[in-house]
């Protein structure tokens, strides 16, 4: 190859990679409306989508496309939409806070749950089960898991501070030792609860939209788009800090700041979701992954792309959860980890291959 055809080729690739970066993000919301469409009309009563856009505007008084029952519409705005509305949030909260944990710990394989995110919402959630916590009502179960997440949280963080700068790789170290503390404190719950408490312990930690409610989106979205509309913002940070935390210093990134708002956000963002779905694995680490490969590593495009990605995802996970075993209810994180797993073993194997002389 000559020169000036290698200098071409160098010269194509960013092109390329912008062009695949914006169909990308022109083809993800269309995505995620065929997923929401998909998802709001099936299942055990069938909605078509039709009937769908005639019960949403019904209260105006215009006339329908398609005539529908009290059924249809009850079951469509009581049941499906808070549904479809809270795994959109949560899918796109987990992701985008997965793509920037990735960024900031400059490894494709972070996730949310390296914070305690889980391990402390869990060891919450269960103990709040266990010792019978219940004066918050239906609230009580999301309340206890959103303390616990951020309290293990604050712990990691004031754990990895040294001189007032917040050490990355010691913020993983801690990360492990807590969520191994929470896992023994969720065993010690586990064990004592009755089979009644041990059962909604279970199904709890493996992730359901089963018990949305307008209510419970309201309280959870708040929080879930502040991480998944501010992340995004911080894209040319973490762009410089794959570069180290002193090249970046040195390009004017405020790094220590930056650290303590990407932490904040993703500890928010997860933190929310999880109280108010459960323990839902894999959303965070496969998508970033899936989306780095179509639109490159840049940070700008990955974590707005990586919302609409997860949002959609979750959206199918939970229409197949609800449908798949009918008229039984699958976790939806068992849906995830059996999309998610494979991946992950394959990208190690990838990794592996790359690190063969």
């Amino acid at each position: 190859m000559s020169l000036n055809s290698a200098l071409s080729t160098q010269a194509a690739a960013p092109s390329r990679q912008r062009r695949r970066a914006a169909l990308t993000l022109g083809v993800l919301p269309l995505a995620l409306l065929g997923a929401v469409v998909l998802a709001v009309g099936n299942g055990a009563v069938a909605i078509s989508p039709a009937q769908v856009l005639s019960i949403l505007y019904s209260p105006l008084g215009l006339p329908p496309l398609e005539a529908f029952d009290a059924q249809q519409a009850a079951v469509l705005s009581g049941i499906r939409l808070p549904r479809v509305v809270l795994g959109a949030l949560v899918g796109a909260g987990l992701a985008v806070a997965g793509a920037a944990m990735q960024g900031l710990f400059r490894n494709p394989l972070a996730d949310p749950g390296l914070l305690g995110l889980s391990s402390g919402a869990g060891l919450a959630a269960a103990a709040s089960v266990v010792l019978g916590f219940t004066a918050l009502g239906p609230y009580s179960l999301p309340v206890a898991a959103f303390t616990g997440s951020l309290l293990c949280t604050v712990l990691i963080s004031v754990l990895a501070q040294s001189r007032g700068r917040v050490e990355v790789s010691t913020m993983l170290l801690a990360g492990i030792a807590v969520n191994a503390l929470c896992g023994a404190g969720t065993g010690l719950m586990t064990f004592l609860a009755t089979d009644e408490q041990l059962r909604t312990i279970t199904f709890w930690s493996l992730g359901t939209l089963g018990g949305a409610t307008w209510p419970g989106v309201l309280s959870a979205a708040p929080l879930i788009l502040l991480g998944a509309l501010l992340l995004p913002l911080l894209g040319r940070a973490l762009n410089a800090l794959t570069i180290g935390e002193q090249g970046a210093a040195s390009l004017g990134v405020p790094v220590t700041a930056v650290k303590w708002v990407t932490v904040t956000l993703i500890a928010l963002s997860v933190g929310a979701g999880v109280a108010v779905a459960g323990t839902i694995g894999f959303v965070g680490l496969v998508v970033p992954h899936l989306l780095r490969l179509l639109t490159g590593p840049d940070h700008r495009t990955l974590l707005p792309a990586s919302a609409l990605a997860g949002a959609t995802l979750l959206v199918l996970a939970d229409l197949l959860a609800r449908t798949v075993v009918t008229p039984a209810e699958l976790p939806i994180g068992i849906i995830t980890a059996l999309i998610g797993a494979p991946f992950f073993l394959h990208l190690l194997r990838a990794r592996r291959g790359q690190e063969r002389p």
